[in-house]
This record gives C-alpha cells, sequence and structure tokens, in this order.
C-alpha cells in the first residue's frame, strides 16, 4: 500500500489539474445564440476575437432583424457566407455563400415559403450547436450534417453527405445581406480548387473581398451561372450575377471538407492566408484551436459565484465585445485602404469595422483594459485610415466610410489611448488628425463653429450632433493640455460648452434652435426622431438631456442643482414608456424614457452618483440588468452595436463604467458578483470582491480598496492598473455610501470659458 501511494496521490494530482483547467475553460459559457432572436441582430457562426473571417448561416436578408443574416424566428437555411456584421442597425456583408446540397443543379435560394423550389434547406433548432468557434446544423431537406469552424481569415467547412452521385456545393458570388453585387468571378483551379472574388455596393460603397478555396477530394463535375444560365463544364465566368456548382460523388457519411482563405487585396493573398492559417484537414484541431483562443481572452476577467444563467450571459457579452473590429491586413500586411489602393501595415495589424458612434462609449474603453495591444492597432488603424483618406473614420465599414451617425468619435478612442499612455503610436500625427476633423466644414461643422451650436434648418439631428461635438472637443483640449498647446485647449474647452447653447430654460430641455436665437415653436419632449430626421439621432429630448459627460457640474447647474438634477433623472425613468417613431426601431429597452436598447442612454443610470444618491444608481442598474440581458436567444433589449451593448453589460455587471470614455474615471454601480478578477496588461491583477451580494443585496453598505475604507463613487485606470483588491460589503437596504459632496465623481469644464491652461 505504501508503494501505492505516491503514484494514487500522483494520478490524484494530475486529475485535479485537469478538472481545474476544464472548469477554467470560460468559453463553456459562451452561447452565441443569444441575441439571435427579438432585435439583437447577432448571428451564431463561428469566428476568432476580432478575426477578418466571420462564419455564419443565412437565414434571410428581408427586414430590419436580418441585419446579420440570421434570425432564429426562421426554420429553413440559404447558405454559409464569410463576412458578417454583429448587432448592427444596418445590413451589408454575406458575402462568398457556400451551401451543400444533393440532387439537380440549382441555381437559387428559393423562398421560405417553397424552400424546395431553390438550394434552401429546412432544418430545426434542436438540430443546431454553436460554440465560441464552432458551429452545425443538420440540413433535414439533404441529410446532410454541416459543420463550420474558422481561423483569422479562413473559414473551415465540414460536410457529410448521404449517399449520392450528385452531392454538390453552390458557390454564390451574387449573394448578400442587404448589398448589390458591381462584378464577381471564379474559375477552377486544377481539380480540388476555386478562386474569385466579389465587388459589391451597399452600405460600403466599393466593398472588395477575394476568396481561394480548396475541397478535400477533386470535384467531378462543375458549372457555372452566370444570370441564372448554367453551362456545364465551364470552370471560369465573370458577370454580375455569377455562381459556380460543383459536384462530387459521395458514400454514405462521407466528409467533404473545404477551407476558404479570403482576402480584401487579390486571391493570392486569400490563397497565402489558407496556406499559412490551416495547414491541413485536421477540423477538429482548428476547432479547440478556436475555442482556445477564446479561453486566453475571456481569462482576462475571471468571475466568480452568481447564477449559470449570469455567467452565460457576461462572457457571452464579453464574446460579442470581442468580435469587432477586425484584422483587415493579410499574412503579408497587405491591405485596401480607405483610397482603394492596397498597403501595406508595418509593425501593427489593421482593422476594419469601426462602429464609433457606439462603442466610444464603454468598448473601446473595455479594449482599454483586456487587450490595450490591440486597442493600440485600432488606433494606428484610424490614423493610417486619415493618411489613407485624409479623414479619420466615422463609421467605417471595410476601408469604406459610410458616413452613417454623428460625431467624430475617432477622438474619443484616440484621447483615451494617449492619456492612459498605453499607446506607440505617432502621437503627433494623431492630434493632427483630432484637429482636422474638428475644422472641417461638413456635416454641420460650418454652423457649429459659426454659431456655437447647429441651427435646426441648417442640418437635420443638429441637437445630437452639437452635444456630441461638444464631447468630442473636450477630448482634444484633453491632448491639447497634455501636449502644452494652451490655445488649443482653450479653444477645444471653450467648443466643450456649446452644449449650453440649446439649453432652454422655459422648458428646462436641451432643444433645436434656429439660425436667429428662436427655439422651435412646437416642442414635445416624447417626441422621437430618427437619424436624419428631425433635432434628434435616434431619440428624442429625455434621451439626450444628459449627453454632457464632459461638463455633468455644468449640466447640474443649468437644472438647478444636484437635487433638481436626480429630480429630472427620476423624471426620465418615470415617462411612458413610449416610442412614437416607428421607424426609430433601436429606440428600445425602454424604462420610462431611458432606453437601454439605444447608446445615448447607456451613461444615464450612473448619473446619480454625481448627485449623491448612488444607491439610486445601484437600484437602476440591478433592474436593468436582471430585465434586459438574459441568456435566452431573445436575451438582448436591442441590437448589439458591434459590441457596444455587450460591453456595457459586462462593465455594469463588474460594477463600473465609463461614463465619460476618455477621462480615465469608472463610476461605480452594483456588481452582480462574487468577485471579479481582472489581469491588467501589467501582468497585476485587480479584484472586486461584493461580500453577501445578491439579488436582493443590491446596495453597497461600505467599500475598502486595498486595506484602507474606500468612500469614492468612482475608481481610476491608475487604480486599477495598481493592483489590489476593491472590496464592498452588500446589504438589502440602500445605504449614504458614496453619497457625501467628497465623495461624488466630479466632471467639469468651469462655469465659464477656461482663460490659462492650468
Amino acid at each position: 500500500m505504501k508503494k501505492l501511494l505516491p503514484v494514487i496521490l500522483f494520478a490524484v494530482f494530475f486529475s485535479t489539474l485537469a478538472l481545474y483547467g476544464q472548469s477554467h475553460k470560460l468559453s463553456q459559457y459562451v452561447d452565441p445564440f443569444i441575441g439571435t432572436g427579438a432585435h439583437g441582430h447577432t448571428f451564431p457562426g463561428p469566428c476568432l476575437p476580432f478575426g477578418m473571417v466571420q462564419l455564419s448561416p443565412e437565414t434571410g436578408t428581408e427586414d430590419w432583424d436580418w441585419c446579420s443574416g440570421y434570425h432564429d424566428s426562421d426554420s429553413s437555411i440559404m447558405g454559409f457566407s464569410h463576412t458578417h456584421l454583429s448587432g448592427t442597425g444596418g445590413a451589408d456583408l454575406g458575402d462568398i455563400l457556400f451551401m451543400p446540397y444533393t440532387g439537380d443543379w440549382k441555381t437559387e435560394p428559393g423562398s421560405k415559403q417553397n424552400p424546395s423550389e431553390g438550394y434552401r434547406s429546412i432544418f430545426r433548432h434542436k438540430d443546431e450547436k454553436a460554440s465560441a468557434g464552432y458551429y452545425s446544423v443538420k440540413l433535414s431537406s439533404y441529410g446532410i450534417l454541416a459543420e463550420l469552424t474558422a481561423t483569422k481569415r479562413c473559414g473551415f467547412h465540414k460536410y457529410t453527405f448521404p449517399k449520392s452521385g450528385k452531392s454538390n456545393i453552390i458557390i454564390d458570388l451574387d449573394h448578400g445581406i442587404s448589398d448589390k453585387t458591381k462584378e464577381a468571378s471564379f474559375e477552377i483551379v486544377g481539380k480540388d480548387c476555386i478562386k474569385g472574388f466579389r465587388r459589391s455596393n451597399g452600405w460600403a460603397n466599393d466593398h472588395y473581398i477575394y476568396f481561394y478555396a480548396k475541397f478535400s477530394k477533386p470535384v467531378k463535375e462543375f458549372a457555372s451561372v452566370v444570370d441564372g444560365l448554367v453551362k456545364q463544364g465551364q470552370g471560369k465566368a465573370e458577370g454580375k450575377s455569377v455562381k459556380a456548382l460543383v459536384r462530387f460523388e459521395t458514400k454514405n457519411k462521407e466528409t467533404i471538407y473545404v477551407k476558404i482563405g479570403l482576402s480584401a487585396v487579390s486571391s493570392d493573398n486569400a490563397r497565402l492566408n489558407l496556406e499559412n492559417e490551416i495547414k491541413d484537414w485536421n477540423f477538429d484541431q482548428v476547432k479547440v484551436s478556436a475555442a482556445k483562443a477564446w479561453d486566453k481572452e475571456l481569462e482576462k476577467i475571471v468571475v466568480e459565484g452568481g447564477t449559470l444563467a449570469q455567467k452565460r450571459a457576461f462572457y457571452t457579452a464579453m464574446y460579442h465585445a470581442l468580435l469587432v473590429p477586425y484584422i483587415f491586413n493579410d499574412v503579408n500586411g497587405e491591405y485596401r485602404g480607405m483610397d482603394s489602393k492596397i498597403h501595406k501595415a508595418e509593425g501593427f495589424n489593421y482593422y476594419t469595422l469601426f462602429s464609433l458612434w457606439d462603442t466610444f462609449r464603454a468598448a473601446h474603453p473595455l479594449y482599454s483594459i483586456v487587450t490595450p495591444e490591440r486597442n493600440n492597432d485600432f488606433v494606428k488603424s484610424m490614423i493610417r485610415m486619415y493618411e489613407d483618406g485624409g479623414r479619420l473614420p466615422v463609421w467605417e465599414l471595410h476601408s469604406n466610410e459610410t458616413w452613417c451617425m454623428i460625431g467624430y468619435h475617432s477622438i474619443p478612442v484616440i484621447s483615451d489611448a494617449i492619456l492612459k499612455r498605453y499607446g506607440n503610436f505617432n502621437v503627433a500625427k494623431a492630434y493632427e488628425a483630432m484637429k482636422a476633423s474638428a475644422e472641417d466644414s461638413i456635416r454641420g461643422l460650418k454652423y457649429y463653429k459659426q454659431y456655437g451650436y447647429i441651427p435646426y434648418e441648417k442640418e437635420n439631428n443638429s441637437v445630437s450632433i452639437t452635444l456630441e461635438y461638444a464631447y468630442d472637443d473636450w477630448c482634444i483640449a484633453q491632448v491639447a493640455k497634455k501636449l502644452g498647446q494652451a490655445d488649443d485647449y482653450n479653444k477645444f474647452l471653450s467648443r466643450a460648452l456649446y452644449y449650453k447653447n440649446l439649453y432652454d430654460e422655459r422648458t428646462g430641455f436641451i432643444r433645436g434652435k434656429d439660425a436667429n436665437g428662436n427655439f422651435r415653436d412646437k416642442f414635445n419632449p416624447l417626441n422621437v426622431t430618427g437619424l436624419g430626421q428631425g433635432d434628434f439621432t435616434e431619440g428624442n429630448a429625455w434621451q439626450y438631456a444628459f449627453f454632457v459627460p464632459q461638463d455633468i457640474s455644468g449640466l447640474m447647474e443649468l437644472y438647478g442643482g444636484s437635487e433638481k438634477f436626480a429630480q429630472k433623472l427620476d423624471d426620465m425613468f418615470n415617462q411612458p414608456s413610449v416610442n412614437d417613431n416607428k421607424h426609430s426601431l433601436d429606440v428600445s429597452g425602454l424604462i420610462g424614457q431611458y432606453a437601454q436598447g439605444n447608446e445615448p442612454s447607456h451613461h444615464v443610470a450612473y448619473l446619480y452618483n454625481y448627485a449623491g444618491q448612488a444607491y439610486k444608481t445601484q437600484s437602476r442598474l440591478r433592474n436593468i440588468m436582471s430585465t434586459m440581458f438574459t441568456d435566452k436567444r431573445d436575451g438582448l433589449c436591442g441590437n448589439e452595436d458591434c459590441g457596444q451593448m455587450s460591453a456595457w453589460f459586462v462593465f455594469s455587471a463588474m460594477g463600473f463604467y465609463p461614463v465619460n470614455p476618455a477621462s480615465g474615471e469608472y463610476v461605480i454601480g452594483s456588481p452582480i458578483f462574487n468577485k471579479v478578477t481582472i489581469t491588467m496588461s501589467n501582468g497585476k491583477k485587480f479584484v472586486i470582491k461584493a461580500n453577501k451580494v445578491s439579488e436582493e443585496n443590491k446596495y453597497i453598505q461600505s467599500a475598502s480598496l486595498g486595506s484602507k475604507p474606500y468612500g469614492l463613487s468612482y475608481i481610476t485606470h491608475q487604480d486599477m492598473l495598481n493592483g489590489g483588491e476593491l472590496r464592498f460589503e452588500m446589504g438589502s437596504k440602500a445605504s449614504n455610501w458614496g453619497c457625501d459632496s467628497k465623495s461624488r465623481p466630479v466632471s467639469s469644464c468651469g462655469s465659464s470659458l477656461i482663460g490659462k491652461m492650468n
């Protein structure tokens, strides 16, 4: 027995290690189906963190809820395409669609009502599986099991066919979720490869995507389809509506693999990407590598306690937040730039898909914590876009400026990187680019500079644009201060106060004013206007009443002081939960006129801290998190917006949020987990503990940072970099913790224009 004891202990030790490893595979909590129902606009297919290829099933393209190409309400699939948008309010991409099927050639997808008319297949949700880096579904119409995984720039398909002499795959180069094909082509290469490209016009005005695909067995037959005309044996074609057909003979349960490289530059680069990232036919190895890549990213924040549903919601939110922006240069560094020319990224990766109106608020601040090296590359990519195209990106998609949404919100992202000192980019060039954005004359800037606000008859969404420009200008002022540029500091800090020019003391709202200084005659703060309509962007006067993150102190003064400010916040939450504009579907997740489903409201619940009523922030946040974020397919209260909605939940579930995203401060809310461990970029760990936390115990009774009592209702980025432990004692009753005047966060530009720079 004595001889066996060391062996037993050895075995127990290593089995314990194995169990520990399994328990810390955080990707097990990721459910890519969350957000595919209701209005979440997410997709369930596989991809890597910030990976170019986002391979996913396509179920429809017909309406707003199909912006990602997939919706939970559907029961048929038309294929698997390689590019997608996650959670956006607009549709595009869906490039290079592959669909396996059996029988005679079919060249059109068919309809949802009659899928058998085309190559569509019926499926059941119980026959679907999705995890981080993997998706599978049984295509019931053909008896085919389709499995998908991915690398950064490549998709890997595994199709298990029944016995058939007509096992087919269509490569549909005319398919897109919302765009129109300009031109496309393909060419069969040898007996087992196909290459080609698609150029389209949609949200991205001039979008290029090249591919190179390799099959695991030789093609038996092939055909081309141009404008619906099938040409048997033709292995090369070009035009607008172009599709390729390939056929195999298969035994029962025979697997055919297809691996596909993508590039925005050329088919040769797509082949190079494929040869570098998928060297053999080991599908399972690629699948495991994808899950490991996700584990590596997710392990930067480890949560303990909470319910299984809360962990699933949290890690799926983190997963969604780490999908975009995604890498856009090939393995050789080449990328297609904003000028549509081919450039090379030297010493960094070039990224695309900057949904900045959304993501500047919380997604990029989250990246500054969990992946600052990538956020550094994001900034370098923005600077390169400025150099290639002449302007910083506003809402960039595949090196196309879409001009969607408002503001110049590259600036808070760049400012935050400069002020937090984690970037190694060219600060002088970045500052030049920031000023160039602010000194432009497009998108209402001419009037903004002339009047100190944008008159409503000069530009739609004038109030929202004025407010957001004012915030961006504050960010420029802070960088100017750091760089010792006194004149610029004074100038842009003055512009940061332009929001006051639209405050109407009579109604108590910030609202539309004409060039003569007169407010609109008719005004209802509940009226919602959409992008390109009225005075507000996807919102109303209530939802924009609090967007002054750079000068909350000044805003409180306008509203009559902290008590009246808190009362106005209460009034917002107590308004009727109505949206009177059927075209502004983004205004969702309503609690009164607070709209969690859209970005302008995301910081609002935290503003009670500034007014000395932190307990109300804690109560509001718990209500929002418990009702608006679940682990179900319809578990998002609005479209996910490229990670912003999810980043909000990640921050809020941990217990804090960047109300002013470029300030380096995080306002404390109400954590939902017993313990959160964040591994910072310097290797130090910042731990948040919430003792006795529960659904009822949502109020902070006291706090300590390290060994000292902590009364501030905010923490700083530097606090987190220093490492240590922030401990909360939680209870079921509201307390005065964080409420006295010395404990509150302060956001102020000063009560008047600044003369000298401190």
